[in-house]
């Protein structure tokens, strides 16, 4: 008598019965990627990515691509609130013409390929591996572009941190007011990075006792004498840069741009009218664009999708979504 094993490998009804559960398995796989190919074009259409994640109203498609390089959050409520930063400029630099891309990590060699200017608003940024010493060192090598915020100029070697920035700080030493006034005295008021910039006074953080670049030096666009808190110390009244542009080339590389805002402690400045605006074109100059791209950009007009009168479901975000009017003129 024949065993059903034996059975099964001379050819009888179970090796039929695999054959046909084979034959459903590749028809069905096949019939997926067809959906798959179908499907796709009609997604890209409506404006969505090869994952089917909807592309934000209105991109630029020829915009200035912008790496927002941010970490997690440190001090208390409404402080160094880095991730979101990461949030909320990304939705508004898109809004204002940018390719954002973003990460609560240094940026990849990959991040960095098609890159105009990374964007770093997270603590201590100088703490970095050789691998990504590197990755940083080749970006700027070609001509990439650094916007640096608040404390990311900190780390163990100023001075490494200053040849890119222009200006840095040792992490460890007392270089910093806490919390107290920052009256900005806009240096040069004909920069056009500084067109909305006036002698404004905000409460935030400012930094001192830092190591300069040299040979080329910082270009020098606010100063802020040093208020006298606890922490100031001897420095305190001492006049010192806090908005800089920085522009150099590393030795057989293309010539790299730096900018630097050193306040952003309290996060509801990054609201105020006139600091947007200046780092709107701080960001584009970094980037070798136009200086007031960001500022200037205005939607293309999409058709109006159905939705409620008026509602313009389905146009473009608001021009200057985000940024408070500037106040009239009197």
């Amino acid at each position: 008598m024949t065993s059903g094993r034996d059975f099964a490998r001379t050819g009888g009804p179970t090796h039929g019965l695999l054959k046909v559960r084979i034959r459903h398995l590749v028809a069905g796989a096949l019939f997926l990627l067809f959906l798959a190919a179908m499907v796709q074009p009609l997604l890209w259409a409506q404006g969505r990515g090869a994952a089917g994640a909807p592309t934000p109203p209105g991109q630029n498609p020829k915009g200035m691509r912008v790496f927002i390089w941010a970490g997690p959050k440190t001090h208390g409520p409404g402080q160094h609130d880095y991730p979101r930063f990461l949030a909320e400029w990304a939705e508004l630099l898109t809004a204002h013409g940018a390719i954002v891309d973003g990460s609560l990590h240094p940026p990849y060699s990959a991040d960095l390929e098609r890159t105009d200017v990374v964007v770093i608003y997270i603590g201590d940024a100088g703490y970095l591996s050789e691998t990504q010493k590197a990755t940083l060192d080749a970006y700027v090598r070609r001509g990439g572009g650094l916007v640096s915020l608040h404390d990311s100029l900190c780390g163990p070697d100023p001075v490494y941190l200053a040849s890119v920035l222009g200006g840095a700080k040792k992490h460890g030493e007392v270089n910093f007011t806490l919390e107290a006034p920052v009256n900005y005295a806009v240096v040069d008021k004909s920069d056009p990075i500084m067109k909305d910039m006036t002698d404004l006074t905000i409460w935030d953080e400012a930094f001192f006792n830092m190591t300069w670049a040299k040979n080329p030096g910082i270009k020098v666009l606010a100063t802020n004498p040093i208020y006298p808190t606890r922490s100031a110390g001897d420095h305190k009244g001492e006049v010192v840069p806090q908005i800089w542009s920085y522009e150099h080339t590393v030795p057989g590389g293309q010539p790299s741009r730096a900018f630097v805002w050193m306040q952003g402690h309290t996060y509801d400045n990054f609201n105020n009218w006139q600091i947007q605006r200046t780092l709107f074109r701080g960001i584009a100059w970094a980037a070798k664009r136009p200086v007031d791209e960001l500022v200037d950009y205005v939607p293309p007009v999409r058709p109006a999708r159905m939705g409620a009168p008026g509602t313009g479901i389905g146009g473009p975000p608001a021009a200057g979504r985000g940024m408070p009017p500037a106040p009239a003129k009197k």
